[in-house]
């Protein structure tokens, strides 16, 4: 029989690594409505974390709690042991960067323009824009391969494009932490893996702690080093996904049977379902 997942274990393996960003007894929701609760959640530090689940499950609210545009009902995100809405709002922004889900572009504005905002966390009244910041935005921009976009409106950019500008935005705040909501939405699968290969890349080469909300479980399952597994506002499941995505933990959060196989590219876990949950 599958084992879903041994959770004593997992918090065992959770202490034993170094976590700048938690969670504890963390509960969230609008209008007083739950939608999330009790969460007790450690973020690895330098890894690719990727948070997954059904439609509604939480996954967003989470990751906007995180980045503090969510207060919790109850419990509390700690960032290096502080809550983190306590912190000054600059604090947090140089530790902390995001890229929205369906972030609206203000109209007109140029891609340089819009990648220099997020040098936004580095100025104040005695640090204005420098040579410093000017090379931020430059090597985010090459990073995402938009500089030769740099004079163009961001209105006239493909939907894939406009991704790579707002990722750019994102480095050039040189955040040690980059929080990614559903980065893939809307976009062809080209569009997809190459975004998903630039944030792994980012992770593996720089040195960014990423955590993104996915809808794909495959390209979770390739691309995470730490799976998070939402299902009703509480997590059931997480940690490496080699050990942790079995068809039993599949069906119990998804719904569906599967078979799951090793990947013949990445030899990471690959979910073939063939029917939904009966009766």
């Amino acid at each position: 029989m599958d084992t879903i997942w041994d959770a004593d274990l997992q918090s065992a393996a959770l202490k034993a690594e170094h976590h700048r960003l938690k969670t504890e007894r963390l509960s969230l929701g609008y209008e007083g409505k739950s939608v999330c609760d009790a969460l007790d959640l450690a973020i690895p530090h330098g890894k690719f974390s990727v948070i997954v689940g059904p439609n509604g499950c939480g996954k967003s609210t989470l990751l906007k709690s995180l980045c503090r545009l969510l207060k919790p009902l109850a419990g509390q995100v700690l960032l290096d042991g502080q809550n983190i809405h306590q912190l000054p709002t600059k604090v947090v922004a140089k530790q902390l960067g995001l890229l929205p889900q369906s972030a609206l572009t203000p109209e007109g504005i140029k891609v340089v323009d819009l990648v220099s905002r997020g040098r936004y966390p580095h100025q104040g009244l005695f640090r204005q824009w420098s040579r410093v910041d000017e090379r931020a935005v430059e090597e985010a921009m090459r990073a995402t391969h938009v500089h030769e976009l740099a004079q163009h409106s961001v209105d006239q950019l493909s939907g894939g494009q406009r991704q790579r500008v707002w990722v750019a935005m994102a480095l050039a705040q040189q955040t040690p932490y980059l929080l990614l909501d559903e980065p893939t939405t809307y976009l062809d699968i080209a569009h997809q893996i190459e975004l998903l290969d630039l944030f792994w890349r980012l992770n593996r080469q720089q040195g960014h702690t990423l955590v993104a909300v996915l809808h794909d479980l495959n390209q979770a399952c390739r691309y995470a080093d730490h799976l998070i597994v939402l299902q009703e506002g509480k997590i059931v499941a997480q940690g490496d996904p080699h050990s942790l995505v079995t068809p039993a933990l599949v069906k119990q959060v998804f719904g569906i049977d599967c078979v799951v196989m090793p990947d013949p590219i990445s030899c990471t876990p690959l979910i073939i379902p063939y029917s939904l949950k009966r009766g």
